[in-house]
C-alpha cells in the first residue's frame, strides 16, 4: 500500500485505495522495468522508491502490479470521516449537503476501503472547504465500486461553502472482543471483507498507528489475542509511525502470510473503558465501576447524570435507566475513584465513544460512589396476530425473550408498552384465548404504571407472584393502531372517567350502549377486567341515558364472571332502546386494599384506601367469608382462616371499617356491607388480619444453612433439588440475608410426611427473588424425601441488610414496602409537625427545600397516617438539620401514597445549604383522641409480664367520699356488663344467622412445624405462644 501510495500520490489521483498483484488488470506487454519495489510512502515520484536494477528481475507479465487511487477523500477529521470532496480533473471540489444522499454515502465509504456509512452531516459539520463546490449531482444507486461509476447530473440550485456535506464511515480498522472498541483483536476491511492480522514479523509501531486510527489514544499493551476466523489478511505488518491508517503499513501482501489464528494480534488502547455494575440485587443494578486501563474504579456521584446512565445501561445490554443513586446506594467500592469525568451524549452505544474530561473540581472519596438500576428490559413486540400492533405480548429481558401472566396486566401498562411500540394507545387486554399460548418462561414482573410514561422500562417494577401461571395466562393486548380495534365486543366507558361511566360496547359495526336489565355482577366483573379496571364496585341505571343518540341498544351478554372479553360470552342482541333504562359503572381503577405486616402481600393486616389515605378494619362481625372476599380481590388464593384482632401488629392512621358483612361470593370487599368507623368507635387492638392461601415465604431450617423450606398454603413443604444450581442456592442466600453466595447438596426431609412443594426451580441471571424464578407447578413433582430435598449452605457473610432493604424499598411503588416508613418529622410538636428527615444509606439526612409544596406535604402526611398537611415549610422554618441532605427537586402530585412515588432526586446534595431544608405540618389526628388518665403499661413477651405503673402524687382522702366513689364505679361497672352482654348477644344473632344460610367446607391441613399462624400477637411485635 505504500507503493500505490506513491503512485497515486504521483498521479495526483487522491488516497491509494488497493494495491493489486496478479495482472488484476490484465497483462502488459513489453519491458519489465522494475521489481521489488519498496517505498517508504513519501517520495513524490515512484522512481525515488528503492527496487532492483533496472532489467534485473525474475518477473513475467502474470505478475503485473495494479493500483486504486480514489477520486474522493474525507478531509477535516480522520482517513474514513470528513468533508466530501472529489476529485474533478486535477482539482478538489466540495459537495452540495442538499445532493448527496445514503447510496452516495455507501459508494464514498466503499471506495476509500472503509466501513459502512455511520451519519451524513450537513452545514459544513467539518468546516467549511475551499475553492470550488462541484457542480454536478452524483446519483448512486449504492452498490457501485467507485464514484466515477455513478451518473450524475447538472445541479439545480446554487449551493455555498456553507452546504459542504460530510460523512462519517466506519473505521478499516477494528478492535473485536476487548469489551470496547478501544480493545481486542485487530481486525482489518479489505475488499468488503474482515480480516485478522498476524502478530509474527510486525513491530510495535503499528499499534500506534491502530490506536490513532479509532481515536483511542496510545497502545497501553499488545499481545496475542484469542484467535478469530475468516481470512488472515497481514503479516509482518511494518509501519513507520506516519501512516493514518494500518492499511498503508508494509507488509508481505494481502492475504500472504505463513500463520494460523493463534497467532492473530491484540491491541489495547489507553481509551478502553467499559462498565459494570457491582453488589445489586440483580445484574443491571449496582455500583457503577469503570474499567481504565487493567483496573477497576469507582465513579463519583457529581460526575455522572441521566445521560452517562443511559449509555451505561445500553452497553450492559439492560434496557434503560430507572434510578441513579448517589451517596455509595450499592455500597462503598475499593480502590481508586475515576479522575475524569464523562460527558456522554446519551446516544453513544458504550462508554468509550463518551467525551471525557478531567475531573478537578470535586475531591471525592468512596461514599460518594453513583449507584445505578436499569430496568433490564430491552424490547417487547405483540406476536400471534394479524398485525403488529395487536397479539401476545412478550418482553425481552437481558437476551431473554417472554410471555407475561395476565394477572399481573393491567391497561396501563398495555397504554405504555402501545406507545413504546407506536401502535396509540391500549383498547383491550385479553387473555391466551385471543393470541394462543406462547412458549419459554413467563415473566412474574407486575409494572406498576401510570399510564404516561414513554417505555416499559420507565413503570416501576414489583413482584407479584401471585399463583402459578401458565401460558395459558398469557396476556394479550389490542392497541388502536391495529386493525382489530374495532372488532365485536370491545368496550368504553363515556363519561370522561377512566373506570367509571356508561358501558358502551362496538357492536354489529357501530358503538351501543347497554340496557340494564338481564345484566349481574358477571357481566360487570368482565367488562372492568377488559377495560384494566380491576373489580366491579357497582352498577345502576345511568342518569344520563339518551336514546337520541343512539337508537339502538344491545342486550343478551351471559358472562360466568371469569372471561377476559365479552366477546367470549354468549351472544347478545341488538334491540331498540325506546326509553329502557341503560348501564352504568363503576370499577376499582386501583387495588384500594392491601395485606401489611407480614413480609408478603397474601397475609397481613388488612387495610384499605379510603378518601386519600390508608386504614384499617376493625374485627366486629368478621369471619372466614369477609376474608375469602379480601383473598380473592387480591388474587391469592383463598383465606386460611379469620384471624382475631391485630395478629400482625396494630395499625396507624384511620380506621375506616366496621361491621363488614359478606356474604363470601363477592368480588370485592367494597361489593359488602359495612359501617364506616365513629370517631372513637373503634381501636387499633382491632384491627383484623387475614392470610390467604398464596402467602409464601422461605427459609433454611438452620439459619443459615440447612434444607430448604417453602411455607405455602399454610403448610411448610420441601424444595427438591432437581434443577437447581448454584445461582439458584446464591440467590436464596441473598435473600435470606445469609451471604453473597452458597453450595447446593441434596439430604432428606426434615419431617418426612412434609409435602414437596417445588420441583426444577432454577433462577436465572436477572431474577431478583425466588418468587420470579421458574419452578413446577405447585406439589408436582418427581422427588423423594430420603434424598432429593435441596439442602444450602450459604457464605454466612451477613451485610447490608439495611442497605438491601432500604434500596428495594425506597424503589418506586414497591408494593411490598408499603409499611415501612423511612421518613420522620423533627423538631416540631409532636410527630406531624418539623423538619422533614429521610433514611438512606443507614443514615437519617434531611430534604432540599427546591420545588417544595403543599402537594409534596400531602404526600408526607399521608404516609406518616398524620391528617391533612397545614404547611409545606421552607428555608429551614421549622429548624435547620446536620448531616447529610439526600432529597432534592421532589415534585408530587399529591395523591400519592409513599414519597418515593414523586419524582426525586436521591444522593447526597452538596448543593444545597441546611438553611433550605423543608419542613411539614401535619394534622395531628392523635392529639383530640389522646387518653391522659392511662397510668399502667403492660408488654407480654412470651409469657412473661412486666407492669410498669406511673403512680399520681397520694393525697389524703376522707372515709365517706371513697365510699361514694367505690359505689358509683361499682354501678358503672354493672351497666357496662349489662350493655356487653346485649351487644353480644346481637352479635351471636347476626353470625347465627349468616351461617344458617352458608357453610363452607373445613379445609384440613397438616401442621409441620410451628410459625406465626400459632402465636398471637398481644403487643406489636410481641407474641404469646398459644
Amino acid at each position: 500500500m505504500r507503493d500505490a501510495a506513491v503512485v497515486c500520490r504521483q498521479l495526483r489521483c487522491g488516497e491509494a485505495v488497493d494495491a493489486l498483484s496478479d495482472a488484476h488488470f490484465g497483462p502488459g506487454s513489453g519491458p519489465i522495468w522494475m521489481d521489488g519495489v519498496d517505498c517508504s510512502g513519501s517520495e513524490s515520484t515512484l522512481k525515488n522508491c528503492l527496487s532492483l536494477e533496472l532489467i534485473k528481475h525474475n518477473c513475467n507479465h502474470s505478475k503485473d502490479a495494479g493500483v486504486i487511487c480514489s477520486g474522493v477523500r474525507l478531509v477535516g477529521g480522520s482517513r474514513c470521516s470528513g468533508r466530501v470532496e472529489v476529485l474533478h480533473g486535477e482539482t478538489w471540489s466540495t459537495m452540495c449537503d442538499a445532493d448527496f444522499d445514503q447510496q452516495d454515502a455507501e459508494v464514498v465509504c466503499r471506495e476509500l476501503g472503509c466501513g459502512l456509512p455511520v451519519e451524513v452531516l450537513g452545514a459544513a459539520a467539518f468546516g467549511r472547504g475551499e475553492g470550488q463546490v462541484w457542480s454536478e449531482e452524483l446519483q448512486c444507486r449504492g452498490n457501485e465500486s467507485q464514484i466515477h461509476f455513478c451518473p450524475s447530473s447538472s445541479l439545480k440550485h446554487n449551493c455555498s461553502h456553507v452546504s459542504d456535506v460530510g460523512l462519517v464511515c466506519e473505521e478499516s480498522v477494528r478492535l473485536v472482543g476487548g469489551g470496547s472498541r478501544c480493545a481486542g483483536r485487530t481486525e482489518v476491511l479489505h475488499r468488503g471483507q474482515w480480516g485478522t492480522v498476524c502478530a509474527y514479523g510486525g513491530n510495535v509501531i503499528a499499534g500506534v498507528v491502530v490506536c490513532r486510527q479509532l481515536d483511542c489514544g496510545e497502545p497501553v499493551s499488545i499481545d496475542l489475542a484469542v484467535g478469530g476466523s475468516g481470512p488472515i489478511w497481514m503479516s509482518h505488518v511494518d509501519c513507520s509511525g506516519s501512516e493514518s491508517t494500518l492499511k498503508h503499513c508494509g507488509s508481505l501482501g494481502w492475504g500472504k502470510h505463513g500463520c494460523n489464528h493463534n497467532m492473530d494480534a491484540e491491541v489495547i488502547c489507553s481509551g478502553h473503558r467499559k462498565s459494570r455494575l457491582t453488589d445489586g440485587f440483580h445484574p443491571c443494578s449496582g455500583r457503577v465501576e469503570v474499567l481504565h486501563g487493567k483496573s477497576w474504579v469507582t465513579v463519583c456521584d457529581a460526575d455522572f447524570d441521566q445521560q452517562d446512565a443511559e449509555v451505561v445501561c445500553r452497553e450492559l445490554g439492560c434496557g434503560l435507566p430507572v434510578e441513579v443513586l448517589g451517596a455509595a446506594a450499592f455500597g462503598r467500592g475499593e480502590g481508586q475513584v475515576w479522575s475524569e469525568e464523562l460527558q456522554c451524549r446519551g446516544n453513544e452505544s458504550e462508554i468509550s465513544l463518551c467525551p471525557t474530561s478531567s475531573s478537578l473540581k470535586h475531591n471525592c472519596s468512596h461514599d460518594s460512589n453513583i449507584g445505578l438500576i436499569c430496568s433490564g428490559h430491552t424490547q417487547a413486540q405483540l406476536m400471534n396476530s394479524s398485525d403488529s400492533c395487536s397479539g401476545r405480548v412478550e418482553l425481552q429481558y437481558l437476551s431473554e425473550w417472554g410471555t407475561v401472566c395476565d394477572v399481573s396486566w393491567d391497561m396501563r401498562a398495555a397504554s405504555v408498552l402501545c406507545g413504546q411500540l407506536k401502535c396509540g394507545s391500549a383498547v383491550a387486554v385479553l387473555g391466551s384465548d385471543w393470541f394462543g399460548e406462547g412458549s419459554g418462561q413467563i415473566w412474574a414482573d407486575v409494572f406498576d404504571c401510570q399510564g404516561n410514561e414513554t417505555h416499559l422500562s420507565k413503570c416501576p417494577i414489583s413482584s407479584w407472584s401471585r399463583t402459578a401461571c401458565s401460558h395459558k395466562q398469557d396476556a394479550g393486548v389490542i392497541c388502536s393502531g391495529s386493525s382489530l380495534a374495532f372488532h365485536e365486543g370491545r368496550v368504553r366507558l363515556s363519561g370522561g372517567m377512566e373506570c367509571e361511566g356508561e358501558v358502551e360496547v362496538y357492536f354489529m359495526q357501530d358503538w351501543r350502549r347497554v340496557l340494564l336489565d338481564s345484566w349481574s355482577e358477571s357481566e360487570a366483573s368482565v367488562v372492568c377486567r377488559q377495560l384494566g379496571c380491576g373489580s366491579v364496585f357497582s352498577f345502576s341505571s345511568s342518569s344520563t341515558s339518551s336514546p337520541e343518540r343512539s337508537h339502538m341498544c344491545v342486550t343478551g351478554f351471559n358472562c360466568s364472571g371469569s372471561e377476559a372479553h365479552l366477546r367470549n360470552c354468549s351472544s347478545a342482541q341488538a334491540v331498540n332502546c325506546s326509553s329502557r333504562e341503560q348501564l352504568s359503572i363503576t370499577c376499582l381503577a386501583h387495588s384500594s386494599i392491601r395485606l401489611v405486616g407480614s413480609g408478603g402481600d397474601c397475609a397481613g393486616r388488612l387495610e384499605v384506601f379510603h378518601n386519600g389515605s390508608w386504614g384499617t378494619v376493625s374485627d366486629d362481625l368478621w369471619d372466614i367469608e369477609e376474608a375469602q372476599v379480601v383473598c380473592r380481590q387480591l388474587q391469592c388464593g383463598v383465606a386460611l382462616s379469620a384471624l382475631v384482632p391485630a395478629w400482625f401488629g396494630p395499625g396507624t392512621g384511620p380506621i375506616w371499617l366496621n361491621e363488614v358483612e359478606c356474604e363470601g361470593n363477592e368480588t370485592s370487599l367494597w361489593n359488602c356491607r359495612f359501617q364506616l368507623c365513629g370517631k372513637d368507635e373503634c381501636g387499633h387492638k382491632d384491627d383484623i388480619g387475614v392470610v390467604c392461601s398464596e402467602f409464601k415465604e422461605i427459609r433454611l431450617t438452620e439459619g443459615c444453612q440447612g434444607n430448604l423450606e417453602v411455607f405455602y398454603n399454610e403448610t411448610w413443604g420441601n424444595v427438591c433439588v432437581n434443577g437447581m444450581d448454584e445461582e439458584t442456592a446464591s440467590l436464596i442466600c441473598q435473600e435470606l440475608n445469609c451471604g453473597r453466595s452458597g453450595s447446593l447438596s441434596q439430604d432428606k426431609a426434615r419431617v418426612q410426611s412434609a409435602p414437596n412443594w417445588l420441583d426444577d426451580l432454577k433462577c436465572r441471571k436477572h431474577d431478583s427473588t425466588l418468587w420470579h424464578c421458574p419452578s413446577s407447578p405447585w406439589g408436582q413433582n418427581n422427588c423423594d424425601n430420603s434424598d432429593d430435598v435441596a439442602h444450602i449452605t450459604c457464605s454466612g457473610e451477613k451485610r447490608r441488610i439495611a442497605l438491601q432493604n432500604q434500596l428495594k424499598c425506597s424503589f418506586p411503588n414497591q408494593r411490598q414496602c408499603s409499611n415501612q416508613l423511612h421518613l420522620r418529622l423533627r423538631g416540631g410538636n409532636g410527630i406531624c409537625s418539623g423538619r422533614l428527615e429521610v433514611y438512606h444509606n443507614t443514615e437519617w439526612g434531611s430534604v432540599c427545600d427546591n420545588q417544595w409544596d403543599i402537594k409534596d406535604a400531602q404526600v408526607v402526611c399521608r404516609q406518616l397516617g398524620c391528617g391533612p398537611a397545614l404547611s409545606a415549610g421552607r428555608s429551614a422554618v421549622l429548624g435547620a438539620g446536620e448531616g447529610p441532605i439526600w432529597l432534592n427537586r421532589v415534585k408530587c402530585r399529591g395523591t400519592e401514597i409513599h414519597l418515593w412515588d414523586c419524582p426525586h432526586s436521591l444522593k447526597n446534595h452538596t448543593d444545597c445549604s441546611h438553611s433550605q431544608d423543608a419542613g411539614v405540618t401535619c394534622t395531628d389526628l392523635s392529639v383530640s383522641s389522646t387518653v391522659t388518665s392511662k397510668v399502667t403499661t403492660i408488654t407480654i413477651t412470651a409469657g412473661q409480664t412486666e407492669k410498669g405503673a406511673v403512680i399520681p402524687p397520694q393525697t389524703p382522702i376522707s372515709i365517706y367520699p371513697v365510699s361514694l366513689l367505690v359505689l358509683g364505679v361499682l354501678l358503672f361497672l354493672a351497666l357496662g356488663l349489662l350493655f356487653v352482654l346485649f351487644y353480644r348477644n346481637r352479635v351471636l344473632m347476626r353470625v347465627l344467622s349468616k351461617r344458617t344460610q352458608k357453610t363452607l367446607p373445613e379445609a384440613v391441613y397438616e401442621e409441620i412445624d410451628q410459625r406465626l399462624l400459632s402465636k398471637r400477637k398481644t403487643q406489636r411485635g410481641k407474641y404469646e405462644v398459644l
